[in-house]
């Protein structure tokens, strides 16, 4: 099948799935493939196993990178890669340290070198004018210069940008195809899809992939899938392009061949255990570890199964208990296996545990951890009576909580293998029936401390894994709602870091139900935040109020810091303040990241008030809360507000900060941080004079914040962006866009301050709006602000003349 699509390679899409259970050598398969195509066609390999790969910008560079050392001229592509580059990073110039393939480009190795030293600014139009000079080839360079997808690039929303940088890598190496045909082998699709939904459809996790292979014009596709592709679900014109081939077991002859290579000569026996193999590599081998274990017996398993219990009868019975109960663990190491041996007075000792990880169902992970073969955990465990399970897993999650606290106290230098041990305890607790709700998210609060957002993303899958698979059984209903609540707090919490608006206010519906219990109050709170940052501020206020009231628990300083920010929004500075130093007061001295909070929150009101001396001071109180427990979300959102008040104080120190929160808050994921980190960079270009820069910055922003759905963070990048139209001389654009941020902080009901500032912006450069003054008029009596009214109207005067020119 292979040999036809290769020979049949055409103008047109082509796509072979090779599919396979989980084990069966589909992996082998594509590297054999790879090995056995003919050296006239060019080769890539895509591994979705690797986390990085499943991004479209990742993935789109290592393709390049590899196809591009085979010759491929990506000229389209890297100057699309450049433009998208710098649109992502504004603050920084194009030059061969900083621009991607800047030195495996020929055409972008050329700019730069004739640009002679001086910084280059990547437009679009830009680098195709540069590159009439850079590119000697004339039909190359024509082919750039009249490309009308390089000429629409500049004008293209970010995400449309995505779009046109996957078409034109196509296109570039469609046109390599005509010279010399490639094939593309993708890995592991199953990791990025890991659960299709009813239907075929996948949430669009893969909506790149198929973009990208939809348009591989002249070459062939080799995609290894646990499961059939179901891409028709999308469109059924798919149908015509992919050619399924079903991986079956190993033939006859090829089971026999491995297993008179692994030492079984007799025909005889490798005729039965081949047949009882079915063919999988899995039970060929396992065969083979029992050959290891007791080469003389003469009789053989007739199936499957049977393979699997006959080698657990030629094993040590205190080595088959202890595989048992190893397979509980999800993963284990030499101190996880010493640590269930001594519980369970099974031997612990050395040599018993190389016996066992000599096996080839034990699978090596990095630095000393282990995973057992799915197939045989499946057998293991069906020997454990229920009551031995759950002891099983109390004893494990004892371990992994201890291996928690070491690692807090630095007592602990050996990385984890795939997990951090506070998801791997939540896991063992559930099933012990000894966890309980508050518990899992005092669990999920020191993965935050520890390993950032990642670890509690795992413990909601597990935590939604067991609801799913306690449907089928008698656990008591309270019991799966609490957990259920417990799920959608932490789901609804990280929802709102990643600034995913949308899906955190889905997640908690607005109940009239009591806030008592800590999860309770902390699903309450989340959804209220959620509602705060899409514009309803008046239904987030009074669910902070009544949580803020009901509440006695743990969660009560996190509702009086929701309750003082949202009053702080509103423009009530003096209630706010009053109210953050109350909750600081009841702080314990352990809720450091709190009163990091409120030490924070206290600066933003300083900053809003415009009184940027007062708000570095608070600043710096909240760092040094924030690193005593290193706080990771804390410390970078303290990087956003840093970048945010130097624009104001030092703009080219703030384009630097900005930079390197822009780097942290992308590895967090969070988009509605990204959007301000954004909004910073551009007030700071507008200052330095960098308009093409702050134009960029601001549609960036404008990205993330809409992504987010901040609805009042759009707003005030609105507010700025229209100083920017100012400086261009575009006064009716930017009267207009003032209009608008005004009327959305009416609609969400924050920043009566900045319609203030807004109305006197108008006024200063003889704009004046009836609309705005309306609104100036009705924010005035809404603002209580720290001092006399007048010294802030003066603080106001101050700032605004770092953007607009006064008509004299």
């Amino acid at each position: 099948m292979y040999d036809e699509e290769l020979e049949g390679i055409s103008e047109r899409p082509r796509i072979l799935n090779v599919v396979g259970v989980g084990g069966i050598g589909k992996s082998r398969l594509l590297q054999e493939l790879r090995h056995r195509t003919p050296d006239r066609y060019r080769s890539a390999r895509l591994d979705l196993q690797l986390p990085a790969l499943r991004q479209q910008e990742d993935a789109l560079a290592v393709l390049r990178t590899e196809f591009g050392a085979q010759g491929v001229k990506f000229d389209r592509f890297d100057i699309a890669y450049a433009v998208l580059w710098q649109r992502v990073h504004p603050q920084l110039q194009m030059d061969r340290k900083n621009t991607p393939f800047a030195e495996e480009s020929e055409v972008l190795s050329k700019i730069l070198d004739d640009a002679m030293g001086l910084p280059v600014f990547g437009t679009a139009a830009g680098l195709v004018r540069l590159t009439g000079r850079a590119i000697a080839n004339r039909q190359r360079r024509h082919r750039i210069e009249a490309d009308s997808t390089l000429q629409e690039l500049d004008s293209l929303s970010n995400a449309e940008l995505g779009h046109a940088v996957t078409y034109l890598f196509a296109e570039d190496l469609r046109q390599s195809a005509q010279e010399q045909p490639f094939v593309l082998y993708v890995d592991a699709y199953e990791a990025m899809v890991p659960a299709p939904i009813p239907g075929g459809r996948s949430f669009a996790s893969d909506a790149w992939l198929r973009d990208l292979l939809g348009q591989l014009q002249g070459g062939l596709t080799v995609l290894a899938s646990r499961e059939a592709l179901p891409w028709t679900a999308y469109d059924k014109e798919w149908d015509a392009v992919i050619r399924r081939a079903r991986v079956e077991g190993l033939p006859m002859a090829a089971r026999l061949d491995l297993l008179n290579q692994a030492g079984i000569t007799e025909i005889p026996r490798q005729r039965s255990i081949a047949e009882a193999s079915a063919g999988v590599p899995f039970y060929l081998h396992l065969a083979v570890d029992t050959h290891v274990q007791n080469p003389d017996r003469t009789e053989d398993a007739g199936t499957s199964e049977e393979i699997v219990q006959r080698f657990l009868q030629h094993v040590a019975p205190d080595e088959v208990r202890i595989l048992e109960l190893l397979s509980i663990a999800r993963t284990f190491d030499l101190e996880v296996f010493r640590t269930v041996g001594r519980h369970f007075d099974l031997p612990a000792n050395l040599l018993t545990w190389e016996s066992l990880t000599a096996y080839s169902f034990a699978y090596p992970l990095p630095l000393g951890w282990y995973r057992l073969h799915q197939l045989m955990v499946s057998a293991l465990q069906g020997h454990l009576s229920p009551a031995v399970k759950r002891e099983a897993h109390a004893v494990l999650r004892a371990h992994w909580e201890g291996l928690a606290d070491r690692m807090e106290r630095g007592a602990e230098e050996r990385g984890v293998a795939r997990s951090s041990p506070l998801r791997e305890a939540v896991y063992h607790g559930l099933r012990a029936g000894n966890l309980a709700p508050d518990e899992i998210l005092k669990h999920a609060d020191r993965a935050l401390r520890m390993s950032s957002r990642q670890a509690v993303d795992g413990m909601v899958k597990d935590l939604r894994d067991h609801l799913a698979a306690s449907a089928d059984h008698t656990e008591a209903p309270s019991s799966v709602a609490a957990i259920r609540d417990a799920a959608d707090c932490l789901d609804a919490e990280s929802r709102l870091e990643l600034g995913d608006t949308g899906a955190a206010m889905a997640l908690t519906p607005v109940r009239e139900t009591s806030a008592r219990s800590v999860v309770a109050a902390r699903l309450a709170l989340a959804g209220a935040n959620a509602r705060r940052i899409a514009g309803e501020s008046a239904l987030a206020a009074r669910i902070f109020e009544q949580v803020w009231e009901d509440h006695s628990g743990e969660a009560r300083t996190s509702a009086g810091l929701c309750v003082a920010d949202i009053r702080m929004w509103q423009g009530d500075f003096q209630g706010a303040f009053a109210l953050a130093e109350e909750v600081y007061a009841i702080c314990s001295p352990e809720e450091r990241v709190i009163r990091g909070d409120l030490k924070r929150l206290m600066h933003l009101g300083h900053r809003f008030l415009m009184d940027f001396a007062r708000a570095q001071d608070l600043l710096l109180q909240a760092e040094q809360e924030y690193r005593a427990v290193d706080a990771v979300i804390g410390l970078a959102n303290l990087r956003t507000n840093r970048a945010e008040l130097l624009a104001f104080t030092d703009p080219e120190a703030a384009v630097a900060e900005a930079g390197v929160a822009l780097e942290v808050q992308r590895e967090l994921g969070a988009q509605h941080e990204i959007g301000k980190v954004y909004t910073a960079m551009a007030i700071a270009q507008i200052r330095m004079g960098q308009l093409e820069r702050a134009e960029l910055s601001f549609r960036n922003a404008n990205a993330a914040l809409d992504r987010a759905g901040y609805r009042s963070g759009r707003a005030r990048a609105d507010m700025f962006r229209a100083f920017l139209l100012l400086r261009r001389g575009e006064p009716e654009a930017a009267s207009a866009l003032l209009r608008h941020a005004t009327r959305e902080f009416e609609v969400c009901q924050v920043y009566p301050s900045l319609i203030l500032a807004i109305h006197r912006a108008t006024e200063l450069i003889g704009l004046a709006d009836a609309d705005i003054t309306a609104a100036a008029d009705r924010a005035r009596p809404t603002i209580r602000p720290l001092g006399a009214a007048h010294e802030l109207e003066q603080r106001t005067e101050h700032v605004l003349s770092m953007f607009v020119e006064v008509d004299s």
